[in-house]
Formats: structure tokens, sequence, C-alpha cells
């Protein structure tokens, strides 16, 4: 039985080949959409796990700082500190925008950092090259993907910035590379209006009667300047002294401060069950439609090579081989094309991920989920032709 399976194979090895590398290039694709899920959710994780928090602490009623806009005064970190439970309290800022280097630009998530240690929440936790920020302006962190350089001159909106480190794998939950400057060119970043905005609002400021009033002087000069700041940050990454449970002490924030705060768990799942689903459903109705094609081809190509041996069958069944054998021959055949495609695909797709502008995570688990799903999808592709074959007629070997 294997030797008749295998003998077809032979005989017409050439379509084999041919069709497995077809229907090998579509399970790649099929096993890279699934990497890029994966990938999106390991983005995801790896941002929180780069956070260095156990708790964010954002705008009330807000699913911030990542999923939605979250905006608190930066002197909320300091009543947060005080809390019992609350090892360290950072502020944070996050601004994803196109940053700009010579003549080219580039899709970053800018982040900015409170002053401090190296273990300050929010810090990358380490570099491949360079060193941390030192300075309070002008100085910036910028993960690899970026393709920035150390001493590269970047521009964030109006301010041009050093680049005095590099780190890897510091990304948004949407893949963006992430830049890290100081905070208070962060909280600049997020708020900077262009010149003649400035002016235009300064004389507007100006010419309001209520904030020119004789018996209130340096009003005026007061709210101009206030007008010129951004007292505002995004979220307070909180660290939980050990001995403290976090939700506990989230709960604590959320009551005594009229605040939101998220636990790890409530993070990922916002990041994951909010921010991406709609990519995941749109994944998975793609993977849906590739295995409904693969299974289409291998049903096509298995009826079309069992068409082609009509006669050799008919003659198989003349001299008194079961319809078992012949039904196995043409299984087999449909699970070494599958073996083939497999193969292939594989393949392509670990060759193929890194050149993909988002990160593509293949993990085992997916492979063999993907080879039993495409062992059962060309069994069940095999049964059309496997019914035709069993129909054929003795007489046929021997007719005109």
């Amino acid at each position: 039985m294997i030797s008749l399976a295998g003998r077809d194979i032979l005989h017409s090895w050439g379509k084999f080949v041919f069709t497995g590398v077809g229907l090998g290039l579509l399970i790649g694709v099929t096993l890279t959409m699934a990497g890029v899920y994966r990938g999106m959710v390991d983005d995801g994780k790896v941002l929180l796990d780069n956070s260095g928090a156990d708790l964010w602490v954002v705008q009330k009623n807000t699913l911030g700082p990542y999923a939605e806009s979250s905006s608190l005064n930066d002197d909320a970190y300091r009543s947060i500190l005080a809390m019992p439970g609350v090892a360290q309290a950072a502020n944070v800022t996050y601004l994803t925008m196109q940053v700009r280097t010579g003549n080219a630009d580039v899709r970053a998530m800018v982040v900015g950092i409170a002053s401090g240690a190296t273990d300050t929440p929010g810090w990358p936790p380490f570099l491949v090259a360079g060193r941390q920020i030192t300075r309070s302006h002008y100085e910036a962190v910028a993960d690899v993907a970026t393709g920035f350089e150390l001493g590269d001159r970047i521009i964030i909106r109006r301010n041009q910035y050093k680049v005095v480190g590099l780190t890897r794998r510091m990304v948004s939950s949407n893949g963006d590379p992430m830049v890290f400057i100081p905070l208070k060119d962060g909280q600049e970043a997020q708020f900077l209006k262009d010149n003649d905005a400035i002016v235009q609002q300064r004389r507007r400021t100006a010419e309001n009667p209520s904030l020119n009033r004789p018996g209130v002087p340096g009003l005026l000069d007061a709210v101009i300047a206030s007008q010129s700041s951004n007292p505002y940050v995004n979220a307070v990454l909180v660290r939980v002294k050990p001995g403290y449970a976090a939700d506990e002490v989230a709960e604590s924030i959320r009551r005594w401060k009229r605040l939101t705060a998220y636990t790890r768990p409530q993070m990922e799942d916002i990041l994951v069950g909010k921010l991406i689903a709609t990519s995941a459903k749109q994944i998975g109705m793609f993977l849906a439609i590739l295995a409904i094609v693969s299974a289409a081809i291998v049903a096509f190509i298995i009826y079309t090579l069992t068409m082609d041996k009509i006669r050799e069958i008919a003659v198989l069944k003349l001299i008194g081989t079961r319809n078992r054998t012949i039904a196995a021959m043409i299984l087999q055949q449909a699970i070494v094309l599958g073996l083939i495609g497999f193969v292939v695909g594989k393949i392509t797709a670990t060759f193929a991920a890194p050149f993909f502008p988002k990160y593509v995570l293949l993990i085992p688990t997916d492979s063999i989920a993907g080879a039993i799903a495409i062992m059962v999808i060309c069994a069940l592709a095999s049964v059309i032709a496997i019914r035709m074959a069993l129909q054929v007629d003795p007489a046929d070997a021997i007719g005109g």
C-alpha cells in the first residue's frame, strides 16, 4: 500500500513538487499571519515589561495611557508617592509622531521620562550602546529599530535632540520604536504650539479686559506664563513595595485620589482585549479564508491527479485490489502533498519574518497546530477524489 502511493508520486513527482511549493507559499502566508498576531500581543507585553511599573495611574474613567488619551496634573505623583505600599512613582508622557532626522522621518512613540536613577519607572531598562539621559533637556535614547545612531541629531517638534544611547525591543503596542526624552521636553512636545498660534493667543489674552485690572499688577504676565507651560502628564507609573498586593494599593489610589489605577493583568486585558481586538478579528478571518483556499487547492489537485489515473484505478480493481487500499493510496498522496507544503511554508515564514515591518513571532505551538490543521484539511480534501475513485467501474480497464 505504501509502495503503491510512493510509486504513483514518483511517476508524477513534478506535479507534486510544484503543487507542494505553491501550497507551501500559501501556508507560509498563513503562518506569518499567525505570527503577526503573536507579535502584536508580545509587543503589548513588552511595553508593560519595559515600563517597570506595577500600577498605571491615569485620568479617571479612561483606558489610558495606551488605549485612550489621559491627562493628569504633573504634581499628582507626590500624593501618590505618599500612599501606603507605594515604593516609587514617576510621571510619564507618551506621544506617537514622526521623528525627523535629516531629510527622513521615522514613526515612533516619544516617551517623556522623569529625572532620577536608572531604575526609575518608565526608563529603558537596558542599553546596547551609549548612555542614559543625564541632562534635563535635548538628549534622547532611541530604539535601534528607528535606525538612529549615537550622535545623530533628531528633530521633535521644533527642538533638536542628540541621541546619546541606544536600546533594543522598546516598542509601543503598535510596534512603533520608542524614543526617550526628558519629561519637560515630552510635556512641551505634546502641547507645543507654532509661533503664530502663540502670538495670537498672547494677543487675545492681552486684549482681555478682565486681565488688565489696575488693582492686580502682574496678573496678565502670570496668565501668559501659564499658557506657555504644560503642567500635565499622561500617567503616573507606580512600583509597589514588597509585601503589598498591587490590587490593594490600586484600590486605595482609586478611593482616595479619585483616579483610575490599573494593575498589570488589567492593563494586559486592555491592550490585548481592546486595543488589538479588531486586528485580531481581521487576522482570524484571513486565517479562515486561507484555510478554505488551501483546502480547495488540495482538493482540486488530488481530484485532478485521480482523474488522470482512472484507467489505472480500474485495472487495480480488476485484479482484485480492495477499495480500502485505493482510498489509502489517495489519502497518502494528499498527506504527502500537505507535508511538502508545510515544510516549504515553515521555511518561507521563518526566513521572511525578519523582513516584515511589524514584529512577527513564530512559536512552536502555532507550527504544531498548523501542521495538524494542514493534515486534517488534506484528509478532508481527499474525500471527493476517494469517492470518485471508488465509483470507477473495473470494466473501464478494458474499455475504449
